[in-house]
């Protein structure tokens, strides 16, 4: 997943340095409350005060006085896709920038941060560098990559077209307005819908991920919205008309919507724009309900179409889409506060399924009691972590588990190509193959050509033809679909030649091995349970050199997760058991086999595990051998993906198993050597229940935001609202405002209770400082559903920065010695101020390259003096000063060399920069004297 990284308008982690004294009190039902106090700091600063540290290429600090940010520049433009830009520090996240209108430019305000902490700049966007440098050279790209043998075919085949002709048209309706958005939101969609169709038929509705939102005729391209003239929208909508076809001519009415209006403005909203997507969806549908119940208010188009049963609705979401329509179902079932919502209405509709296109999961709260589909695309070159496969994992345990959620990991496949609007040859508007790959260095897997990587119409198919899978059996109730789906290891026809592998959660399933049970109720011997989630090499599942990553193991926003674990098996030889033993005994009773969910490394083939239980009494059957091959992978892809594994409960009985109290599981490798990940284990039968979803409560967190005031302590409570019925546990993530560290509690919570009670203490004073935002982030645990995941209270400096004044110290010099300025500020801050200057032409002669110490040039500027040249002409030339908080002064030097070349006297002029030179900005002024 992109994290959920801060940026100045809010998200969730950030470090960063508080300038105000605060505390935060956790108060849980039941328990006193903790208190974690915040020490107001005085050092440190946002660069050295006598020469700073230089940033890499690429990067530069802008609007140095009072409101710094740290702006990366791309060296080509980057793609506006789903996942988010995150900018990290020695491997810490700094923030989410704010994208530039040139699609190059991104900038992050500072807030504070410490030229310390600005080391090993990185930019990361759904789990893949994009800054210089990102590319190692990889051990081994000499194998071309081989895909996997065909498997069997199903019993049936859902990308064949139906028997129903299909009619096309658009309409567009009154643009809405959506809280926290500036500018209108389109309501635009095009529907295609089956011919000479008695009744009412199903609806299938489509949202498009973040792309471009305008274009020229001359190829330029803009996230801008409204489109300015000379531009036209770009038609991300009409990207699955294929899609769209195959479902029609099968007897559904699809329409996709356009979410343009979204795009361009969704980096201002704390959770992607999710609740805005929801919002849309939802405004469409009621719609849809309006039409089914009075035709004639109907547009052409929908007319003309069969009427939609609004009870049998499938919602399909293509990355942010994916992620807006889960929100869209879960706000059907558990509506959300309306202050944040866009549709008010009552919901009229029932959603029986969706399917997620490479989704983005920026909260992490997929929806338990709604089955879905999450389509994972291997070769995303956009969300590139795969973190759709949160939909699968995230619902494990959190309520009654009936609902079916299939992973379908379709090799060869990029996050774009689904969209026919975002495909190059077959888009009206400039588009591009997402998948980034170097020339130097062609990726074996997702290379143009290679064996496994699959063109664009063979990417759409089987793109189709697994969406239609998902509504023959989530909306048509077919179950003879469900083996394309549940991990049964048999492929759709239609999709061929594409290489898709499928897993799932939920449906029959009972009984489990959970290692992330967040009761902590599995113990491990012979193995290790491993982090799936937390930075510590000693305790992650992946080492910090693996090369590749998995879909399984993605972060979320805070610095450090709870109760995310895998079994890691390491071994050197066959015939070392790892025991998996559960402190309650595991019902198996009814279930035919017992279903793994195991990763592999990448390319590897052969691993062999046996695999027995044991039951209450001691009685122990082994059950029989798996054999599983890893999937083909590169460093550029997150390959580490469980393949589900079946073997029948046969032999238990046989031997007289007792499988209503199994009490652990032992896996035994046979092959010589490897290493395996045990995600869960469950007891598995045919079928598909019918799903009916549980009465949960709701969680929504709130943000507001509060002057720091002059004086006195003030108590702040994070807006945190709790609606529906019942209680559940959520786990509460509350983010240190000065570390960045995150402390966790599991909390229950019920509707209208105060179980989740976050308090800020603002010490008021009248010195400049920082806004500091307290965060918190929530996740559901179990028995309960969540909405806004994150918020917090935001203290805003309300006092003026003290104003800065330039005293030369020795401003004219004799060569040999240094020049020297002293910057008072006319009162002490909070946080740390500074200015940046930079080295303009002077009248007469200037000091060059070789007229100021080698050392000093190189750390300022990265530069050689030679060849020499005035200071003015040296590239990436920029002075920080900085008066670290608390402090009123501090002194600048520029050291000089004594040379044996006679010259005249010699000039230097810094000037202050914000942006570009200011005529009226502070000045350094100096003059250099020849010693000879």
């Amino acid at each position: 997943m992109a994290p959920t990284g801060r940026s100045r308008r809010g998200t969730v982690v950030r470090a960063r340095r508080i300038w105000v004294t605060a505390a935060v009190l956790l108060a849980v039902a039941g328990g006193s409350p903790g208190l974690a106090q915040a020490e107001q700091r005085a050092n440190g600063g946002l660069a050295a005060a006598q020469a700073g540290e230089g940033l890499p290429p690429g990067w530069h600090i802008d609007g140095a006085r009072s409101a710094p940010q740290l702006v990366w520049r791309s060296a080509s433009r980057v793609p506006m896709g789903d996942a988010r830009v995150e900018f990290r520090a020695a491997g810490r996240s700094l923030g989410v920038p704010a994208p530039g209108k040139d699609g190059r430019s991104f900038r992050l305000g500072l807030d504070g941060v410490r030229a310390d902490e600005l080391k090993r700049l990185e930019v990361w966007a759904g789990g893949r560098r994009l800054d210089a440098g990102a590319t190692a050279v990889p051990q081994d790209r000499s194998a071309a990559a081989r895909p996997p043998a065909p498997l069997p075919a199903g019993r049936v085949d859902p990308g064949r077209p139906g028997s129903y002709r299909t009619t096309t048209g658009e309409y567009t309706l009154k643009s809405v307005r959506l809280p926290g958005f500036s500018q209108p939101v389109e309501m635009k969609g095009v529907v295609v819908a089956p011919t000479g169709v008695a009744g009412r038929r199903p609806l299938a509705l489509f949202l498009h991920g973040r792309h471009y939102t305008c274009y020229t005729a001359h190829g330029e391209i803009t996230g801008d919205w409204p489109c300015k003239a000379g531009s036209k929208p770009v038609p991300s909508h009409r990207g699955y008309l294929r899609d769209q076809k195959l479902l029609a001519s099968q007897g559904y009415v699809t329409v996709s919507i356009s979410a343009n209006g979204i795009n361009a403005q969704d980096d201002a909203a704390e959770d992607g724009g999710a609740q805005a997507r929801s919002s849309l969806v939802r405004l469409h549908l009621a719609r849809w309900a309006d039409w089914a119940e009075h035709p004639g208010t109907a547009p052409a188009v929908v007319r003309s179409a069969p009427r939609a049963d609004l009870s049998r609705v499938l919602l399909v979401g293509h990355s942010r889409g994916g992620e807006g329509v889960n929100r869209a179902a879960l706000d059907s079932l558990y509506p959300p506060p309306a202050a944040q919502d866009g549709y008010h209405g009552p919901v009229r509709w029932h959603i029986s399924g969706t399917v997620l296109i490479g989704p983005t999961v920026f909260g992490q709260n997929p929806v338990a009691d709604v089955p879905s589909v999450s389509i994972l695309p291997g070769c995303d070159g956009d969300v590139s972590d795969l973190q759709g496969e949160v939909y699968v994992d995230g619902t494990r345990g959190v309520s009654r588990g009936s609902a079916l959620h299939s992973a379908v990991y379709v090799i060869g496949a990029n996050h774009n190509f689904f969209n026919t609007e975002w495909t190059p040859g077959q888009a009206q508007a400039p588009a591009e193959d997402d998948f980034w790959d170097d020339s130097d260095h062609p990726d074996p897997v997702c290379k143009k050509g290679s064996a496994t990587r699959l063109t664009a119409n063979q990417q759409h198919k089987a793109g189709s033809t697994y969406i239609a899978a998902a509504a023959r059996l989530f909306v048509a109730g077919d179950d003879r679909v469900r083996e394309l789906l549940d991990g049964s290891g048999l492929r759709a026809p239609s999709a061929d030649p594409a290489r898709v592998l499928t897993h799932a959660v939920g449906a029959n399933r009972g009984g489990r091995f959970l290692p992330d049970d967040p009761a902590g109720e599995v113990s491990v011997s012979g193995a290790r349970l491993c982090s799936a989630v937390d930075p510590d090499p000693a305790v992650a599942c992946l080492g910090r050199n693996t090369k590749g990553s998995s879909p399984h193991f993605v972060t979320w926003g805070p610095d450090k997760e709870a109760g995310r674990h895998a079994v890691a098996l390491r071994w050197t030889s066959p015939g070392s058991a790892a025991r998996i033993g559960a402190a309650r005994p595991v019902a198996l009773g009814g279930a035919k086999a017992l279903a793994l969910r195991v990763v592999v490394p990448p390319n590897t083939t052969g691993t062999q595990l046996d695999v027995a239980l044991t039951d209450a009494s001691g009685r122990t059957a082994t059950l029989g051998r798996l054999r599983v091959d890893g999937l083909p992978g590169s460093d550029r892809t997150a390959s580490y993906w469980a393949r589900e594994l079946r073997v029948p409960l046969t032999a238990a009985g046989r031997a007289g198993l007792d499988l209503r109290h199994v009490t652990s599981l032992r896996l035994t490798p046979r092959s010589r050597s490897g290493q395996a990940w045990l995600m869960d284990a469950w007891g598995w039968r045919p079928g598909t229940p019918a799903v009916r979803a549980a009465k949960l409560p709701r969680v929504d967190i709130g943000r507001t935001t509060v002057a720091e005031g002059d004086s006195g302590v003030r108590t702040y409570r994070v807006p945190v609202q709790v609606s529906g019925q019942g209680s559940g546990q959520v786990r509460v993530y509350v983010v240190d405002p000065v570390s960045g560290h995150a402390k966790d509690r599991l909390v229950t919570v019920r509707p209208g209770g105060h179980d989740i009670d976050v308090q800020v203490k603002v010490q008021g004073n009248t010195r400049y400082g920082d806004d500091v935002p307290h965060d918190i982030a929530v996740k559901a645990v179990k028995g309960a559903v969540v909405g806004s995941y994150a918020g917090g209270v935001t203290v805003r400096n309300d006092d003026p920065a003290p104003k800065i004044t330039v005293t030369p110290v020795a401003g004219r010099v004799t060569e040999g010695q240094a020049l020297k300025w002293r910057v008072s500020l006319s009162e002490a801050a909070d946080a740390d101020l500074g200015a940046a200057f930079a080295a303009v032409p002077v009248t007469g002669a200037e000091l060059s390259s070789k007229d100021v110490a080698p050392d000093w040039l190189r750390e300022i500027a990265d530069a050689s003096p030679d060849p020499e040249r005035p200071l003015s002409k040296v590239d990436g030339l920029l002075l920080w000063v900085d008066i670290p908080a608390g402090r009123l002064t501090t002194d600048v030097t520029l050291p000089t060399v004594t040379d044996r070349v006679a010259e005249p006297e010699e000039s230097v002029r810094l000037q202050q920069i914000e942006g570009g030179p200011e005529a009226d900005g502070l000045v350094l002024d100096g003059t250099v004297l020849d010693a000879s």
